[in-house]
């Protein structure tokens, strides 16, 4: 007699779909909210969220204006927008690297205290060294000081003087240049050392004041300009 069969029954469980992640309420799957609203992608804060901005228009859109500031009558030029921004601190810092690498510059100064933040960053970049000019009585060691004016009277500044070798080439940098007073300042302490200034750097220049012509015949290369 011919064996039976037995029937094996298949006890393999079927695959069970994929759950669903629930839907965040009040947003659909088609950038609709629960009652229509569109949510797509996020709003942008200011122009400077727009990737095919012009590179320093984008570093422009983010620094704001600040009526009355320190006093009343000024209009301040904010730039802690763009150093808080890590896209527009690279722009401004490629920027200045572009316009000077390959120029044999042996030392960026920077002028105290924003100068500070640019000078040392760029210093980098074109490997030289970095100098701070800093207000009188910051520095330890012997320095030398030199005095200019401003609108509202007089001030110094100091720098080491052990801090540029005779014949280097120096950069002066800080983020804006208004009268010259400041920048004039520096320079003649770079010159005291028997160094050279090759050019006077800023972020933003205030062209109405007519600053540069206080540093002329040396080159001023500035990024952004303001009346």
């Amino acid at each position: 007699m011919a064996a039976r069969k037995r029937s094996v029954r298949n006890t393999a469980k079927k695959p069970v779909p994929a759950r669903r992640s629930p839907t965040p309420r009040g947003v659909g799957r088609e950038g609709k909210g629960a009652k229509g609203r569109a949510v797509g992608k996020a709003k942008r804060p200011n122009a400077a969220a727009d990737a095919d901005f012009e590179p320093l228009a984008y570093a422009r859109a983010l620094i704001r204006a600040i009526k009355n500031f320190p006093q009343p009558g000024i209009l301040f030029r904010d730039i802690t927008p763009l150093l808080a921004d890590p896209k527009g601190l690279h722009i401004v810092l490629d920027a200045f690297a572009a316009r000077f690498i390959g120029e044999g510059v042996d030392a960026v100064v920077g002028i105290e205290s924003r100068g500070f933040i640019f000078g040392g960053a760029l210093a980098a970049r074109l490997n030289c060294s970095f100098v701070p000019v800093r207000k009188a009585g910051k520095l330890p060691h012997r320095t030398d000081r030199v005095s200019y004016s401003l609108e509202y009277g007089e001030a110094e500044l100091e720098m080491h003087r052990d801090a540029l070798r005779e014949g280097d080439r120096v950069l002066v940098i800080d983020d804006l240049l208004a009268t010259g007073g400041t920048a004039a300042a520096a320079g003649e302490l770079v010159h005291r050392q028997g160094a050279t200034v090759a050019a006077f750097a800023f972020v933003v220049e205030l062209d109405s004041l007519n600053g540069r012509d206080r540093l002329a015949p040396l080159p001023v290369i500035s990024l952004l300009h303001y009346d």
